[in-house]
């Protein structure tokens, strides 16, 4: 039985990506020309994030702002594992218990910045 995340760990977790990222340089300046934004949200608790990309620069915020190009959806608990770099999102996608909505370049590119934050 997995036990459910709240939305602060969560948020704990996206904060600690969202750091990560911007304290690689070779990310920054990899992304300086894809502005996206990825809507984060918990299935099964009142949580959502927009985590924001512009020119290089990632950025946290509470709730959803605008409309999103990719959208990322799990249980708590597998979303605050996944950004806190406890697990690799690998097989949890391929189970179906993570789901990414988007184009699939896009997808891929989401993939590999956590492959850089967090490693293998």
């Amino acid at each position: 039985m997995t036990k459910v995340a709240s939305h602060d760990e969560i948020s704990k977790s996206l904060k600690s990506f969202v750091e990560g990222y911007n304290r690689n340089a070779q990310l920054k300046a990899m992304n300086r020309d894809w502005n996206r934004t990825v809507l984060v949200q918990a299935t099964d608790i009142s949580s959502q994030h927009t985590l924001v990309l512009r020119d290089g620069e990632l950025t946290l915020l509470e709730g959803t702002a605008g409309e999103a190009d990719l959208t990322v959806t799990a249980g708590s608990d597998l979303l605050r594992d996944l950004f806190s770099g406890e697990i690799t999102p690998t097989e949890p996608y391929l189970d179906g218990r993570l789901k990414v909505l988007g184009r699939e370049e896009d997808i891929i590119r989401l993939d590999f910045i956590s492959l850089m934050i967090w490693g293998e």
